[in-house]
């Protein structure tokens, strides 16, 4: 792995890019499935080459790049305000947007590493504090990193409360078409109206066995940190070839073609696996929970309504939902794969529902303004837990500002909690391969490479076809 370890990154300017039209302050309240969200951030960086290794004909200057990229923030947080807001309380304690365009704070970097030396595999040592910035204002912050191969880095950071990953990719895709001086090929919308609750509210016994005030669940324990509690992240490829390995695997005794099981089911159902399998007796726990996000668009979409069905794809805020199973961990060693994806298959039925979105937006609203939260997050001394959120949507190769499509990219979401997060996304490359970013308890990690290193391989730069 020709990798560079350590590498220094130099900031050499911070600035504020605002909207660049003046806009009127007022307030955009959350929806009910923006405060299922904690206080967390997301991050997601691209990388592009020396635009002149792409081309000769595009010659551009790291100086000319960056400018291109804040006049054309400054016009997509036209559409886009709520990323130029703030977060503040309302008088309930909730949490609302202040659109006040105080704008998103900019970085100009300079890494002495070139990107063939970058290695995506740690992104702990070579990702974390420097290509994707922290974000410490406002809803989201942007970093430019020039490389010493005449390469950059696009980092982005935002505040999962107001966003979830399509609306970002909304974002990402818009700030590139309008770096090219293309027109949006779509507007977002803040209507708040297409997830209002119903009256009288009505939700399924179900959703009280996903989310939780958070007020009842017990205190969190402090307890000494064992070394092998610290969490790792990692980025990993599967092959194409795998993914279709273990799909066959998950269907098999499938004997009716409807009830095929996906690649992210049958992949799922592999880590699910695959984790418990190398759970030790010893540990005190018996149990494991496992679940896959939902997104809830398609799901409210009506297909009656043409006008709220358009509005929905381009709605801006949050609409998942995290359903899970939880399984002993002794069953899960024993029983075959397909069993396993079977598993998961039932628990994220629940979810496929507009009814399920619906009853989900009148459950939080019966609990306001008690904060809630997923119950696959509460863990505490019941066992591991695993999240997988699927990033198919993730729109690398529509990133292009005017230099190319990127040679990388991958979300980074390295964030305090206990529970692990798995984000499987398309290659670059575009050949039916997954980019897996994960980040999990090192015990799980290293259970991963001990036993799945088949499927699970290390993004190099040699894959990358960077070298």
């Amino acid at each position: 792995m020709n990798s560079k370890r350590n590498f220094n990154v130099k900031v050499n300017k911070t600035e504020i890019v605002a909207a660049v039209l003046p806009m009127q302050k007022y307030w955009l309240p959350l929806s009910n499935l923006d405060l299922l969200l904690p206080a967390v951030d997301v991050g997601v960086l691209f990388c592009y080459l020396n635009p002149i290794i792409i081309s000769e004909k595009i010659n551009v200057e790291f100086s000319s790049m960056v400018k291109i990229l804040k006049d054309s923030l400054a016009e997509t947080l036209v559409s886009y305000y709520a990323f130029a807001g703030e977060i503040v309380e309302n008088l309930a304690g909730e949490p609302e947007v202040l659109c006040n365009n105080s704008g998103v704070y900019f970085t100009e970097a300079f890494a002495d590493v070139e990107l063939k030396e970058i290695n995506f595999y740690n992104p702990d040592e070579s990702i974390e504090g420097k290509l994707v910035p922290k974000k410490k204002h406002g809803v989201l912050a942007v970093q430019v990193t020039q490389l010493k191969c005449g390469g950059i880095v696009v980092g982005c950071t935002f505040d999962h409360r107001v966003a979830d990953a399509y609306s970002a990719n909304l974002f990402l895709v818009s700030w590139s078409e309008l770096a090219q001086s293309k027109p949006l090929s779509q507007l977002p919308s803040f209507r708040r109206s297409s997830l209002f609750p119903r009256r009288p509210g009505y939700y399924d016994d179900s959703v009280d066995g996903l989310y939780v005030p958070i007020k009842t669940l017990p205190p969190t324990k402090t307890a000494t940190l064992n070394p092998n509690d610290q969490v790792t992240s990692r980025i990993y490829y599967v092959t194409g070839e795998k993914l279709g390995h273990l799909q066959s695997l998950a269907n098999h005794d499938q004997k009716s073609t409807k009830s095929q099981r996906s690649k992210i089911e049958s992949l799922s159902a592999f880590l699910w696996k695959t984790i418990a399998c190398g759970v030790k007796e010893t540990l005190s726990f018996k149990n494991f929970r496992f679940g896959i996000v939902v997104d809830g668009r398609t799901r409210l979409m009506s297909n009656r309504d043409n006008n709220q069905d358009k509005l929905l794809k381009g709605y801006f805020g949050n609409v998942l939902s995290i359903p899970f199973g939880e399984k002993k961990i002794e069953e899960l060693k024993e029983k075959p794969l397909n069993w396993v994806a079977n598993v998961v298959h039932e628990f994220l039925d629940i979810a496929k529902t507009r009814e399920h979105f619906l009853g989900l937006i009148d459950w939080v609203e019966a609990h306001r303004p008690e904060p809630v939260v997923a119950k696959i997050y509460a863990t505490e001394g019941d066992g591991p837990a695993v999240v997988v959120s699927s990033g198919q949507q993730f729109p690398a190769k529509k990133i292009n500002f005017g230099w190319g499509e990127p040679a990388f990219g991958s979300y980074h979401f390295p964030w305090a909690g206990k529970s692990g997060y798995v984000m499987p996304m398309p290659s670059p490359k575009g050949n039916g391969d997954w980019i897996v970013y994960m980040h999990l308890l090192k015990w799980q990690i290293e259970l991963i490479e001990a036993s799945a290193a088949h499927v699970f391989e290390p993004v190099t730069a040699n894959y990358l076809n960077l070298i």
